[in-house]
């Protein structure tokens, strides 16, 4: 039994902590190893959330179909507070306040206000009317950034704008290399 054979029953066997981890990926049999192994891994991973998806399905279905009902009951019952509390509102002005053993049915009164409909009409109102106190301003990174350079200035690197201009604020992220496994 070779060194991966032997390392493959000790796993499945006795799954390795990361102490106890003395297997090591020295070539491209063992690497081709442990994507096998973490192949495996991530499917058994894949087919319980499946699983479990299926089963949380199942329950949303069934707790829409119990609360449906519930909930139309409710409305119901709601609507028959209010129905009750605007007569009692109208013989009495002051009776904000039903209060029962079960429960309270309280009013309250809002007054008008102003409510925020078309927002690029009220913009364009509030630029044409000088009312710059009400204008938030802010940078559009994505598309800004589409158009700035990185560019080398007396040996240090910079940004500039496409017109070559040094742009205050914005630094070069140094390039780095990230790995990622996929399977």
């Amino acid at each position: 039994m070779n060194q991966l054979q032997q390392m493959e029953v000790e796993i499945d066997v006795n799954p390795v902590s990361d102490e106890e981890s003395r297997f090591e990926v020295t070539d491209l049999s063992s690497l081709t190893w442990v994507f096998k192994k973490l192949k495996k891994e991530k499917d058994k991973e894949k087919e319980i959330k499946q699983v479990a998806a299926e089963q949380r399905q199942e329950i949303l279905e069934w707790e829409r179909s119990e609360l449906s009902t519930i909930s139309n009951r409710v409305e119901f019952f709601e609507n028959m507070i209010s129905q009750y509390h605007a007569k009692q509102l109208e013989q009495d002005p002051k009776a904000k306040t039903i209060s029962t053993p079960y429960g309270k049915s309280k009013t309250r009164k809002s007054k008008e206000a102003p409510e925020k409909g078309n927002e690029e009409a009220i913009l364009q109102h509030v630029i044409e009317n000088g009312m710059d106190d009400y204008i938030k301003n802010s940078v559009k990174w994505a598309e800004l950034k589409k158009t700035l350079k990185i560019a080398e200035v007396s040996g240090e690197k910079v940004v500039v704008d496409e017109n070559g201009q040094l742009v205050p604020g914005v630094t070069v992220k140094p390039e780095s290399i990230t790995y990622s496994v996929e399977v």
